[in-house]
């Protein structure tokens, strides 16, 4: 009953309770500062972003330590701010509670890998033949080297804290689609780049001619360069359901309103989607234009299925990707073509990787190697299926890897954790009728790019593509929680 009348008078406040002149007053500049410090803070995160694959695509030790520096502590200074406010965060972390506790799960157990003090039944055989070798005891752990696993923690915390900052400084669907414009311009300035260096043979894949910009590997830059396409027709798309009129008033009008939004607004747009299908097609990446490919298709269905009645307007948009896609293939496809039917589709090599990181895998199904070891566990299970020259430090298939250093079940639960996520963000394209409908679209369609390269290389390994699109996934989930349809809807 006390219950009752207690929420009776919350919900109507008596005249002592209704805030006065004074109190609206002081409460706009603290709202002001605290929309400064976020701006601050997304437009340090986009800094940090652009910088990421200038150093040979953050896939170097240097990298690692910046990175590992820069973008925790966005979140941390984001974190003291909403202290300091003595406000909620913009998306409560009970929007993402599956996610976040498998990921706590799998931060603990790579811990437990790497902690000296489990019982010895646990530790991996070779510190015991380590402390023979040199006759003297040395102290084991599940991981078969400490400081691997811990390099791989901190990368993998830095993507956290990346996805973090995104989730909560995105909730605005104008700075969640702030963020997709700016990833968008910076790989469209790292393409130009990479098709500059290739013009002038300068670079470290000049020389065979093919692109690769500031990455090392043309693979690697491929699935950048299709976060980048994936992104960019995501806005295309945005931009003629907005602005062409495809219904109503006569021909003529509707195919002014289409030449309007291409001519203007869409030339850019359309301009950069072209530079980058060029640049996709210069690296002559099988694995990555064929999984960008399929991730433009998940970014059309997920449109159209969510267009209904409008999609006139996306066939456009279509049509006019496919034309440049045919007049980009056209004019630069004899180097895919051509190393497509100099090599084949599959590698006998990379298939004697997988089995044998396989048969790994079964050796220790449950406690694993500790996070990150590949590079020292493969060599112990390397048979003569593939030759004796050749160091590999990858699996080239994130999943193998994952399961190998964390044991199935731990990595199952980290594998979970961002489909989860995923899976968040294809509902919000499903449901969200605001205007940051397009951000959980590409979100989804850029994460099953990943997840189909990440089948045949290691991209999501390099910190460049990885915290590009933990970024834009963060972006995603944000624009796709319950709080943005009852704000923004």
């Amino acid at each position: 009953m006390v219950a009752s009348v207690n929420s009776r008078f919350a919900a109507h406040p008596g005249p002592d309770r209704r805030p006065t002149a004074a109190t609206a007053v002081s409460s706009k500049p603290s709202r002001k500062r605290a929309g400064s410090i976020d701006r601050v803070l997304f437009w340090a995160l986009v800094a940090g972003l652009a910088w990421v694959p200038c150093w040979y695509g953050s896939n170097d030790l240097v990298a690692w330590a910046i990175n590992a520096c820069v973008f925790p502590s966005l979140a941390v200074i984001f974190e003291i701010s909403i202290l300091a406010r003595g406000t909620s965060h913009p998306v409560s972390i009970r929007e993402i509670a599956a996610s976040a506790t498998l990921f706590i799960a799998v931060v603990v157990w790579i811990v437990i890998q790497n902690a000296t003090w489990t019982p010895s039944s646990w530790h991996h055989p070779i510190w015991e033949m380590a402390a023979g070798a040199i006759e003297r005891p040395i102290e084991g752990s599940i991981s078969v080297n400490r400081d691997l696993t811990t390099l791989a923690l901190l990368r993998l915390l830095t993507a956290a804290s990346v996805f973090w900052i995104a989730l909560q400084l995105c909730r605005n669907p104008t700075r969640a689609n702030s963020l997709i414009r700016a990833i968008v311009g910076i790989i469209c300035v790292y393409a130009a780049y990479g098709i500059a260096s290739l013009a002038f043979k300068d670079g470290l894949n000049a020389s065979r001619g093919f692109m690769a910009s500031t990455f090392v590997n043309p693979d690697h830059f491929a699935t950048y360069a299709g976060i980048g396409l994936i992104a960019i027709c995501g806005l295309i798309m945005r931009l003629y359901r907005r602005e062409a009129v495809m219904s109503g008033g006569s021909l003529s009008f509707r195919v002014a309103s289409i030449i309007e939004a291409t001519g203007q607004q869409g030339a850019v747009l359309l301009g950069g989607a072209f530079l980058l299908v060029v640049a996709l097609v210069l690296t002559g990446s099988r694995s990555g234009i064929i999984a960008t490919v399929l991730g433009l298709v998940v970014l059309g269905a997920l449109a159209l299925r969510r267009g209904r009645g409008r999609i006139g307007k996306f066939r456009w948009a279509i049509v006019i990707g496919a034309v440049l896609v045919a007049a980009a293939f056209l004019a630069f496809g004899d180097m895919f073509m051509g190393r497509v039917a100099e090599v084949g589709v599959d590698d006998e090599t990379r298939m004697a990787i997988y089995t044998i990181t396989l048969r790994s895998i079964f050796n220790s199904p449950l406690l694993g190697y500790g996070y990150g070891t590949f590079m020292d566990v493969f060599p112990m299970f390397r048979d003569r299926s593939i030759g004796i020259q050749g160091y590999f430090e990858e699996a080239h298939n994130t999943y193998l890897e994952v399961f190998q250093g964390l044991g199935l079940v731990f990595g199952t639960m980290l594998v979970a954790c961002v489909v989860l996520l995923v899976l968040r963000c294809i509902k919000g394209a499903a449901i969200n009728r605001g205007q940051g409908i397009t951000v959980p679209c590409v979100a989804a369609s850029i994460a099953f790019l990943l997840g189909v390269h990440s089948l045949a290389d290691f991209s999501l390994q390099v910190q460049a593509v990885a915290l590009t699109f933990i970024a834009v996934l963060g972006a995603g989930v944000a624009q796709s929680t319950r709080a943005i349809f009852n704000d923004w809807g």
